[in-house]
């Protein structure tokens, strides 16, 4: 591969970033958990519970079936992919690229503009999640 195309970020659609900075906010997750997912996969079990809390993950303990349900929407929006080991698929979690695209960009907002979703986006995810639309 030609040098000057490793460095190229992918061009996703922009129906498909704003789909997914919805997702995203509608979360019950922090950006400390993106962000951590960024450099590291994060197990399940990191995030359910009261260790969510612990870990700045989540501001209220969130059952282990709510986590990794949450997580497989994100996993289907195209947020983040579930790690594989020599075994198979693991209980751990990181984000694809779009994934980490949104967390710089959410990093350099001021918190109160760039997490909290209005009733229109969870509506709105909402009747995404429930129907499944296509991509």
């Amino acid at each position: 591969m030609h040098p000057s195309k490793m460095h190229q970020s992918i061009q996703y659609s922009q129906h498909s970033v704003l789909r997914a900075e919805r997702a995203m906010r509608c979360a019950p997750f922090r950006l400390h958990l993106f962000d951590e997912m960024v450099s590291q996969s994060v197990a399940l079990s990191a995030i359910a519970h009261t260790a969510g809390v612990q870990n700045a993950y989540t501001n209220t303990p969130l059952s282990e079936r709510r986590v990794e349900s949450e997580l497989l929407w994100l996993i289907q929006v195209g947020l983040l992919r579930r790690e594989v080991d020599g075994q198979g698929l693991t209980d751990s979690f990181r984000v694809t690229p779009l994934g980490r695209q949104l967390v710089a960009k959410w990093q350099n907002q001021p918190p109160s503009t760039r997490y909290t979703p209005t009733w229109g986006d969870r509506l709105s995810n909402a009747v995404t999640r429930w129907l499944r639309l296509p991509f």
